[in-house]
């Protein structure tokens, strides 16, 4: 019943689709902290194979 009146506009707070698509962005937010982490990492590691001298 809240739901409801919420999702009419009769109740103050967050609606389902508001609610629904706050959800999914920081899902998105998520993946993409946990992308730039792996990226970083890996360019640190092929910088680090760059500074090494060649045999």
């Amino acid at each position: 019943m809240k739901k409801a009146e919420t999702d009419a506009g009769d109740r103050p707070g967050t609606n389902s689709n508001d609610a629904e698509r706050l959800a999914a962005l920081e899902r998105e937010v998520r993946e993409l902290r946990r992308a730039n982490q792996i990226l970083k990492s890996a360019a640190s590691f092929f910088a680090a194979e760059l500074d090494r001298p060649s045999r």
